[in-house]
């Protein structure tokens, strides 16, 4: 009988994708096919040798589209084991797919609401679960009228935005419309959505779910850079955050209950706020901690429950977690940094991820993007970590020329 055969949606490459959920598929014994709009850029990827796993097949496709994917997994004559993305952006499509061949996966309803956050938002107060002021614009005209329902200050970013990308704080009407206009200069017409601002420390809730059982692992303490913007600077693995049962409740009540999902909130003066819920697995490298920190393999578990499999009952090993993400303060050319290590120490084992080397050009856009390198630590010990992480820290050294 042959392998059976998982078919992933995905958009760009990513790491949790090629070294996460790839390898797990193999432990698992699936044959992978990747249906990808950016065919070129992944074979050009799985081109490279001494990758831990590669796809069997890499198939064009405009994965945006759910019946062109149904299409494309329809010609190959079988029916697969599961339809699975990690994509922020192609959730409520693999879930579309999924119930159309009768195959385990998320509402799609619920996955359409989670990466439109304006559609997020009137869900949540139509259902009573959560109110926060929000409004849409998508021109000069409408800003106006959407600031008017929104008070100062408020946060502005893109409606179906991700990775803090082009998200703003804005203090009075001049800033907003000075960062919208500079998103329509490049983009006419993308819808921005205006919320509220929820002042406070800013968490985040990981949960996994089979469709019965929801259950929280825990989440990070995130530590963001000075307004406007809201890039992630550092976060840090706190287990006690699975016990924030109203934002498990509030989830709950909006749809989430199936797969991976990463959630983030706002203890306010007032309690817990929600500001995303993101139907995926957490990103930026926090997939492999929280992995490494719980001592769960936790990417064969999520492709698990997307084969139809209970939620396990995990047996969790919480250690002590940091990750510092490593910004730069200039523009320009690289033209001294350090290399990628792993090191285990006694109290703590340390990696470096470096993500910009020497040569490549640095632009600063206030988002993920600008990440020079990923610093983590995992131990026994909180404190100790963040020692370790802080001396590690200053060793490290990108020299960028203007």
């Amino acid at each position: 009988m042959p392998n059976q055969e998982l078919i992933l949606l995905t958009h760009v490459p990513t790491e949790s994708v090629n070294d996460g959920f790839l390898p797990a598929a193999r432990r698992l014994g699936l044959s992978l096919v990747l249906l990808t709009d950016q065919a070129e850029a992944h074979r050009q990827h799985f081109s490279q040798s001494g990758l831990s796993a590669y796809p069997d097949a890499i198939i064009s496709c405009d994965v945006f589209n759910p019946l062109a994917v149904i299409e494309a997994i329809s010609r190959r004559g079988r029916k697969p084991a599961a339809v699975f993305s990690n994509s922020d952006h192609l959730q409520a499509s693999t879930a579309i797919v999924a119930e159309y061949f009768g195959l385990p996966g998320k509402d799609w309803r619920t996955a359409y609401r989670a990466k439109n956050k304006a559609e997020m938002r009137a869900y949540l107060a139509e259902q009573g679960i959560e109110t926060v002021r929000h409004a849409v614009a998508w021109n000069q005209d409408s800003l106006a009228q959407a600031a008017d329902s929104v008070a100062f200050p408020c946060v502005v970013k893109p409606r179906e935005g991700v990775a803090s990308q082009e998200v703003g704080l804005a203090r009075d009407y001049a800033e907003l419309a000075a960062h919208c206009q500079a998103v329509w200069q490049a983009r006419p017409g993308q819808v921005m959505l205006l919320e509220e601002y929820l002042e406070g420390p800013l968490c985040t809730l990981e949960t996994l779910g089979d469709g019965k059982a929801l259950r929280a692992l825990g989440g990070f303490h995130v530590r963001l850079s000075a307004p406007p913007h809201f890039v992630e600077l550092a976060a840090e693995w706190n287990s006690k955050l699975a016990e924030q049962h109203e934002i498990l409740s509030q989830i709950t009540r909006f749809g989430v209950g199936f797969g991976a999902c990463h959630t983030e909130f706002v203890l306010t003066a007032q309690g817990p706020r929600l500001i995303e819920i993101n139907y995926r697995c957490i990103g930026d490298r926090r997939d492999f901690l929280l992995e490494q920190t719980l001592g769960i393999p936790l990417f064969e578990t999520v492709l698990r429950l997307h084969l139809g499999e209970p939620l396990p009952a995990l047996t969790l090993t919480p250690r002590a977690a940091a990750i510092h993400y490593i910004t730069p303060s200039t523009e320009g050319q690289i033209i001294r940094g350090p290399s990628s290590f792993s090191h285990s120490g006694e109290t703590a084992d340390i990696s470096l991820r470096v993500l910009r080397r020497v040569g490549e050009t640095v632009t600063i856009t206030h988002s993920n993007k600008d990440y020079l390198g990923i610093l983590t630590g995992v131990g026994t010990n909180a404190e100790t970590v963040r020692q370790v992480l802080a001396q590690a820290g200053n060793d490290l050294i990108w020299e960028i020329r203007s």
